[in-house]
């Protein structure tokens, strides 16, 4: 057990003395927040307050198209020409400007002029406005009520509730697309970190290092030493990414979501009031939240995350996976002399994790089917399909399962691993086959 210590602090300071993986360590959590906040940012480069100079020749639009919290809108009667050379010395950032005829539908009925671009958020807003109020005003030209039109349409908004086995509510995120991500995560991790343990396996055995280390210790114990020395290392770096991410994302979160959770609270009030009040209660207050209802439904899924046990999962499932697949990498690494010749033997090992990264897509469409359910059982797929329907809410007795034939099958793999590493690690000059690896497990 000492040398076996020694081993796995020998592993862990090489590593930690490697100056990119400490760089990596950091520079992960600052890339993947600075991308965060850059999606944010971008989704809201928009929301400039605009001042907007309207010259309405058909008559139409005044005091129908407003505007909102970042958009006003001053109508004038000055001539198209004049408004033109004026509009930015008046304060104004744009001139919108509607011919009369277009309500026949008139080319070039509409023009936006402007020294800066008012951006892609500010021009439908703009468009849905107007083509609502022609919509409108065709409809009452023909007679037809556009009150009739407008309360017939129903947004309908389905919400989802797990129950569980006694018929009680459970508190569940059923967000599908996180679940993914974080398969997608493991899938990563565990070939990362797996495919570091064959590279520190093959150079060692192509340095010839590994002769005068096994003089010390027993092949098992070298194997066994890099295993739990890189999984060790793997948690360490998964714990202070971890911090850092934390720390990021709060302040992210504080510093540009604080509006947007602001009108969701609000929001939240008065769908309570409606309950109380019921066909009394002043609808419009909801409805000046319609747009950003999406928004609000991201962020509610986002709060019933439970990101404990999503992070306990997430290192339960690692070290499963890692030690699972690690074992057999070492042993492919001890078995071949050059990267070039362990293509043939790394595609069939990688190939069920790629099968499950697949498998995890379809836990957003289904992910109670039968292929979903079995493939996060089976150790060969189940820390990447465990983790994609984690968020959907699993019973506590398949998460118990899953783990167990993950661990158990983990000492399979170790031991059978150690046949082929005690004989490959010592062999040299001869390309090896899966002939050739069959045989090494039945030496004695």
């Amino acid at each position: 057990m000492k040398k076996i210590r020694l081993i796995i602090g020998r592993e862990i300071k090489s590593k930690l003395r490697n100056k990119t993986f400490l760089i990596m360590t950091v520079l992960a959590p600052l890339l993947i927040t600075g991308f965060l906040a850059f999606i944010i940012q971008l989704s809201q480069s928009d929301n400039t307050n605009q001042q907007v100079m309207v010259i309405d020749d058909s008559k139409l639009f005044k005091d129908k198209l407003t505007g909102n919290d970042y958009i006003s809108l001053s109508y004038s009667n000055l001539k198209l020409e004049d408004a033109v050379e004026q509009f930015t010395d008046k304060g104004y950032s744009c001139l919108l400007w509607i011919s009369p005829n277009i309500i026949q539908g008139g080319s070039g009925a509409t023009k936006l002029y402007f020294r800066k671009s008012p951006g892609f958020a500010f021009q439908t807003f703009i468009k849905d406005q107007m083509e609502k109020i022609i919509y409108e005003n065709k409809l009452k030209s023909n007679n037809i009520d556009p009150n009739i039109i407008s309360n017939s349409k129903q947004v309908v908004k389905l919400i989802l509730e797990k129950v569980d086995d006694k018929g009680k509510p459970e508190e569940q995120s059923s967000f599908g697309t996180f679940g993914f991500l974080t398969g997608a995560l493991m899938f990563m991790f565990i070939l990362m970190y797996g495919m570091m343990v064959f590279r520190s396996v093959m150079e060692e055995k192509t340095n010839r290092i590994v002769e005068v280390i096994i003089s010390s210790v027993k092949p098992f114990q070298l194997m066994l030493g890099k295993i739990l020395g890189v999984a060790i290392l793997g948690l360490i770096q998964f714990l202070i990414m971890g911090i850092i991410t934390f720390i990021l994302t709060t302040v992210l979160s504080t510093i540009f979501l604080k509006d947007i959770s602001g009108q969701l609270k609000v929001f939240k009030q008065q769908q309570e009031l409606v309950k109380l009040q019921g066909s009394n209660a002043n609808f419009s207050q909801l409805e000046k939240f319609d747009d950003k209802l999406e928004v609000f439904d991201l962020l509610e899924k986002i709060e019933k995350i439970n990101f404990f046990e999503v992070f306990i999962c997430f290192i339960l499932y690692f070290l499963g996976g890692y030690l699972f697949y690690s074992s057999i990498m070492a042993a492919i690494g001890s078995a071949v002399d050059s990267e070039s010749d362990s293509q043939q033997f790394i595609t069939p090992i990688t190939l069920p994790l790629m099968i499950g990264y697949l498998i995890s897509m379809k836990t957003i469409l289904e992910p109670d089917s039968s292929l979903v359910f079995w493939a996060s059982i089976i150790p060969f797929t189940s820390p990447i399909v465990m983790m994609s329907r984690i968020t959907n809410g699993v019973p506590l007795w398949e998460l118990f399962f899953s783990l167990t034939a993950l661990f158990a099958s983990f000492f399979v793999t170790t031991w059978l691993a150690a046949k082929i590493y005690r004989t490959g690690i010592l062999m040299y000059g001869k390309k090896t086959s899966w002939k050739e690896i069959g045989k090494w497990l039945f030496y004695k």
